[in-house]
């Protein structure tokens, strides 16, 4: 198996019912995928142990838990991610450059303090599920959901973030706009054209993902639903090898 490309591979943990079928998703699949993604319904069910856990079983943990708030209650919350010894969590970029900026600020202070590897700190752009009419009801002076997330990906490299999550279609525009170092995680990826239950709208397969510039994808569904949810990680992991080939020619 390709390792780069295995490491680019995040699985979504998007389980609340028993925590024991998150961590028999984590036994089943370390060595398959490169990090587990704990969002708010893990998170909220089990709470921190759920991140101790995947870890024990030596899962690497992506806490997807959207900060958004004033900036001290984030830079806290930010200290307490880093200790938890996750290798990535996010913020809301919509929360503010200040907001960014502490979080980014205390998560180095505690990875010192307390001798842990220093988290990625990711900001979220726009949702995914969301698209250019949502954009004009929420008020947005710019309609275009690309341009949006182009502008908060501005935003968070210029507060010292280290990358975005967004949508794979505006992979390009943010690589364009924010350099090849600016790290870019990309979720609502699919296998198919279709998902059942989906509430993505603006999604690519894996191979279009990464050829386009997108760095880790978190992937969900396509995994779980599986008929053989191995197969179909270690087939995510070739397709993200491919476009990282084509990425590179």
């Amino acid at each position: 198996m390709n390792e780069e490309a295995r490491g680019r591979l995040i699985l979504a943990l998007d389980v609340g019912g028993d925590i024991g079928e998150a961590l028999a998703w984590t036994g089943r699949l370390t060595n398959h995928v490169g990090m587990f993604k704990i969002g708010k319904e893990a998170f909220t069910s089990f709470g921190p142990d759920i991140v101790r856990r995947v870890e024990e079983k030596g899962g690497k943990v992506f806490l997807d838990l959207k900060f958004h708030d004033i900036p001290n209650t984030v830079a806290r919350a930010a200290e307490a991610a880093t200790k938890l010894g996750v290798s990535m969590f996010n913020v809301h970029a919509l929360g503010g450059r200040k907001m960014m900026e502490e979080a980014v600020r205390s998560a180095g202070d505690a990875s010192r303090r307390f001798g842990l590897p220093v988290p990625v700190v990711l900001a979220v752009t726009v949702l995914t599920s969301l698209g250019d009419d949502d954009m004009a009801d929420m008020g947005f002076s710019e309609s275009s959901a690309r341009r949006v997330a182009v502008r908060l990906a501005r935003l968070a490299k210029d507060s010292g973030v280290s990358g975005v999550v967004a949508s794979a279609q505006e992979v390009p525009a943010i690589r364009e706009a924010c350099g090849e170092d600016f790290i870019i995680v990309t979720p609502g990826i699919r296998v198919e054209s279709s998902v059942a239950g989906d509430d993505q709208k603006r999604v690519l397969t894996p191979e279009e993902a990464v050829r386009g510039g997108a760095d880790f994808l978190v992937v969900g569904r396509p995994i779980t639903t599986a008929v053989d949810p191995v197969a179909a990680a270690d087939e995510m992991v070739r397709a993200i090898a491919r476009g990282m080939a084509a990425r590179r020619q």
